[in-house]
């Protein structure tokens, strides 16, 4: 069983940044990939971020490419995703996700386990 926590969300203005964090607990953490999903009122929760199991692969949706950094530290048991220049189509819920895949899934069924959300609102 693995249990996770999001936190880190808020309100930032257009062009800010914020952080997210995702701590978890659970056995043999190190073997499983962590994603970003975010779900905007609306809409499907979408991929966001990808990261494999040593943190040296990574994989991002092309909407975020370039802004956002999704990391890991495993000896914290510590995921992050550091959130450059953002939009207002960023504003979203969003969910860490672990799951035990060889590859970078990008669909949310590939999961696991979820967290609760962190809200993000980004302002105009």
């Amino acid at each position: 069983q693995v249990q996770l926590v999001e936190s880190g969300g808020g309100l930032v203005q257009a062009g800010g940044s914020l952080r997210l964090s995702c701590a978890a607990s659970g056995r043999f953490l190190s073997t499983y990939v962590m994603g970003w999903f975010r779900q905007a009122p609306g809409k499907e929760r979408e991929f966001v971020a990808v990261v494999g199991w040593l943190g040296d692969n990574t994989d991002y949706a092309d909407s975020v490419k370039g802004r956002f950094t999704i990391s890991r530290d495993n000896a914290k048991n510590m995921v992050y995703l550091q959130m450059n220049s953002l939009k207002p189509e960023d504003t979203a819920v969003y969910y860490c996700a672990a799951g035990r895949s060889v590859a970078l899934p990008r669909r949310s069924r590939d999961y696991t386990y979820w967290g609760q959300g962190t809200q993000v609102t980004v302002s105009a």
